[in-house]
């Protein structure tokens, strides 16, 4: 009985250890795929749109509904969106993630003369819903977790 306790006890510590050794060389090639990716010029948009009062809803309605298609098509990619937990703040924020500054210079130039969108300015012209805009270029420091 004794010998099938210590047989049960090695065979568990045998596959904990293969188990942290196969865990140790994923993490390595993932933490090398993400030191690789840091070297480049990938830069993040962050817009803070401040809704006219009682018009969030409107707003969050128009992204999800048609924005965020249009945005989506010509690259524009969106980390995510947000809304302020507490009211009365009237806050709509969101995050793109940019290969470039550059990059993001075309795209946003060829989203603004999408005939979709213009069909989304139209909207905004008849029900404003942006009562202003606030948008931060952001570079990735050196110790971010997100690159």
């Amino acid at each position: 009985m004794a010998h099938n306790f210590w047989k049960s006890k090695s065979l568990a510590f045998g596959v904990a250890l293969i188990s942290f050794a196969t865990g140790a060389v994923v993490a390595s090639r993932l933490s090398h795929i993400q030191q690789a990716s840091a070297a480049g010029n990938r830069i993040f948009e962050l817009r803070v749109y401040h809704a006219v009062p009682g018009k969030l809803p409107v707003m969050e309605s128009r992204f999800r509904d048609k924005t965020s298609k249009i945005l989506a098509r010509h690259n524009l990619n969106v980390v995510g969106y947000w809304v302020a937990d507490e009211a009365p703040d009237n806050s709509f924020v969101f995050l793109f993630s940019h290969e470039s500054r550059e990059e993001a210079k075309k795209n946003w130039e060829a989203f603004r003369f999408d005939p979709e969108f213009q069909e989304v300015i139209k909207a905004e012209q008849a029900e404003k819903t942006l009562e202003k805009a606030d948008i931060i270029w952001l570079r990735p420091t050196d110790f971010s977790p997100m690159k």
